[in-house]
């Protein structure tokens, strides 16, 4: 079983920072992708960053330049440094690991965080 913990949430000022990090634990073999979705009230879930096991990263047009998706392949952790923060910012944000499970090593498994939140406002 693969266990994924989420932290750094806070709230924030507007124009100020925070960094996400997404840590999966279990049995994994390999992580594929990190990706962080943001879930806003009364809002579908979106994709915000991705970064691939080459650390090749894409970004929302809505958080580009501004916020930064990275990866620590040793401790099996993935982060997201946002900076110049904005009201529109506030949500929930997820973590998501597409891995190789140990277990399970012919196919790809997905693993979600619970989510932390990030309230932008002053």
């Amino acid at each position: 079983q693969v266990q994924v913990v989420e932290s750094g949430g806070n709230l924030v000022q507007p124009g100020g920072s925070l960094r996400l990090s997404c840590a999966a634990s279990g049995s994994i073999l390999s992580i594929n992708v990190i990706d962080w979705h943001r879930q806003a009230p009364g809002k579908q879930r979106e994709l915000v960053a991705t970064i691939t096991s080459d650390d090749m990263p894409q970004y929302a047009d809505s958080v580009k330049g501004r916020f930064t998706i990275s990866r620590d392949n040793a401790r099996n952790t993935g982060y997201l440094q946002m900076a110049s923060l904005k009201p529109e910012d506030t949500a929930v944000y997820y973590c998501a690991f597409a891995y190789v499970d140990s277990r399970y090593p012919y196919r790809q498994s997905d693993a979600w965080g619970q989510g932390t939140q990030v309230t932008v406002s002053s």
